[in-house]
C-alpha cells in the first residue's frame, strides 16, 4: 500500500442505520474486525424528540437481537404482536364507518407458538428505541471501530482488498466493503449495478395515534381503495399507522389542519378501539419497488435498502435487512475461519444466492397484493374477500404464511434461529 490507512481490518460497513448497525454486531460476533461509518453521530442517549416512526420485528429478527445482546436494551420499549388481522376495509364516508370489513384472515401466534408467554408473531418498537438499543450494544463491543459523523466518498478495489475514501481524506482498508447506504446508494451507483423497479404513485403517511381501548397486541392490515391501511400496536394504548394514499392526498393529509386530519382519520380508522387521537408529527414518503441486479460485486456487498426496496404493506423492509445481515455475517465468518478471502466473488455469491430468491419472492408478493387490493372494483372485492375467508379456514395455509412472514421458511441463517455465531 502506498497510503496509510486509518483502519485496516476485515470489513468496512458504509451506513450506520438499523441494518448497518445490526450487521456490524453480527460480523463482530463472527470474529471479523469491523469499521462502521455513518453520517450521523452515534449518540447513545435516547432521542428526546418523537417522530412517530416505528418498525415491526419478525420473531426471527427478535431471536437475532437476543443472540446479539440487543434485545435486553430494547425489550422495555416493545409491544408483542399476538394476532394479525388482514381484511378488506369497510367503505367510509357519509354514515358508513371505516374499520375492518367482514372478510378477515386471522393469524394467531398460538398456532405456531405454545404457551401464554410463547413466541409472538413479532415485536413493535419505535425506531428511536431500536437505534438507542443498537448503539448501546455497539458501544459495549470494543473491537468495532465507529466513525461517526463521517461520510463515505468513493471506493477503490485492489487485488487483495478494497479502500473506502472518506470525504475528510481518511482511508479505510479491508477485504470487504458493505454498502448499507439506502435505496439511493452512492456506492451501488459507483459499482454501476443497475436496478429495476417503479414508483406506485402512492405515499405512505406515517403517524402515531392514541386510542381509548386496548389493542391487546393485535395488528390490523386492511385494504382501502386508495391502498393499505395498517394499524400496528405500540405500548400504552398507542398504535403506529402506515396509511397509503395517492401522492397528492398523502401530502395534503400530512399538512392538513388538526381538525381535518382528525375527521379523515376517524373515517378510515373506525371506532372499534374507541376514541382515537393523533400523537406526534406526521410525515409521508414515496412508495415504490426497486431491486438491484446483483447483491454483490468484486469486494462489495449490498445489504438492506441498498439491495432492494419494497412496498411496506407486509412490514418486511427492516426484517429483510436483518436477514441480509444474518446471512452475510455467517458466510463471511465461515470463510475467515477456513482461511478463505471474505471479499472474493465466490464467497459473496453464497450470500447473494442465499438472499436473492427470498427477496425477489417477497418483492413480487407485496407488489401483487398492492395492485390486487388497491381498487374498489366490486367483482374483484368479492373474489379477494372469498379468497381470504377460504384461506382463513385452512390451518396449514395460515401457518405457512405466518412462518413465511416470520422468516422461518427455507434455510434460515443461524442468528435467525437464535444461535450465536461464536458458539462452538
Amino acid at each position: 500500500m502506498t497510503k496509510t490507512a486509518f483502519f485496516d481490518g476485515d470489513v468496512v460497513i458504509a451506513g450506520g442505520g438499523l441494518a448497518g448497525m445490526t450487521l456490524a454486531l453480527a460480523m463482530d460476533q463472527a470474529g471479523l474486525r469491523v469499521a462502521l461509518v455513518d453520517a450521523l453521530e452515534m449518540e447513545d442517549q435516547l432521542a428526546p424528540t418523537f417522530d412517530g416512526r416505528a418498525s415491526a420485528l419478525a420473531y426471527t429478527s427478535w431471536r437475532m437481537f437476543e443472540a446479539l445482546g440487543v434485545a435486553e436494551h430494547l425489550k422495555p420499549f416493545t409491544q408483542r404482536i399476538e394476532h394479525i388481522l388482514v381484511c378488506d376495509g369497510r367503505p367510509y364516508g357519509g354514515n358508513k364507518p371505516g374499520g375492518p370489513g367482514p372478510h378477515t384472515l386471522h393469524f394467531d401466534r398460538r398456532e405456531i407458538s405454545e404457551g401464554d408467554e410463547g413466541e409472538p408473531l413479532g415485536w413493535m418498537a419505535e425506531n428511536r428505541h431500536s437505534r438507542f438499543a443498537l448503539i448501546q450494544t455497539l458501544k459495549s463491543r470494543p473491537r468495532i471501530t465507529i466513525l461517526a459523523p463521517a461520510r463515505a466518498d468513493r471506493y477503490e478495489t485492489r487485488g487483495d482488498g478494497v479502500d473506502l475514501y472518506l470525504d475528510d481524506g481518511r482511508v479505510l482498508s479491508a477485504q470487504l466493503l458493505v454498502a448499507c447506504d439506502g435505496k439511493f446508494s452512492r456506492l451501488r451507483d459507483q459499482a454501476r449495478i443497475r436496478t429495476a423497479g417503479w414508483q406506485y404513485g402512492q405515499k405512505g403517511l406515517v403517524a402515531t395515534v392514541r386510542h381509548a381501548l386496548p389493542h391487546n397486541g393485535v395488528a390490523y392490515e386492511y385494504f382501502l381503495p386508495s391502498g393499505p391501511f395498517a394499524i400496528l400496536p405500540l405500548p400504552d394504548n398507542r398504535s403506529s399507522l402506515v396509511w397509503t394514499e395517492p401522492d397528492a392526498v398523502a401530502d395534503a393529509l400530512r399538512d392538513a389542519p388538526e381538525a381535518v386530519f382528525q375527521e379523515e382519520l376517524e373515517n378510515r380508522f373506525g371506532d372499534f378501539l374507541g376514541d382515537v387521537r393523533p400523537e406526534g408529527p406526521r410525515f409521508s414518503y414515496p412508495l415504490g419497488l426497486r431491486f438491484s441486479e446483483r447483491f454483490c460485486d468484486d469486494r462489495i456487498a449490498f445489504v438492506g435498502d441498498a439491495a432492494r426496496g419494497i412496498h411496506p404493506l407486509a412490514g418486511q423492509g427492516f426484517n429483510l435487512g436483518i436477514r441480509d445481515a444474518a446471512a452475510l455475517a455467517e458466510v463471511t465468518g465461515e470463510a475467515k475461519r477456513v482461511g478463505l478471502d471474505i471479499g472474493a466473488l465466490i464467497t459473496l455469491r453464497r450470500y447473494q444466492d442465499w438472499r436473492k430468491f427470498d427477496s425477489a419472492s417477497l418483492a413480487a408478493g407485496t407488489d401483487i397484493f398492492n395492485r390486487l387490493f388497491s381498487n374498489d372494483i366490486e367483482p374483484i372485492r368479492q373474489i379477494r374477500g372469498f379468497g381470504m375467508s377460504l384461506v382463513n379456514k385452512i390451518g396449514p395455509a395460515r401457518r405457512f404464511f405466518m412462518r413465511q412472514a416470520g422468516g422461518e421458511t427455507g434455510d434460515p441463517p443461524r442468528l435467525l434461529k437464535g444461535e450465536r455465531l461464536d458458539a462452538a
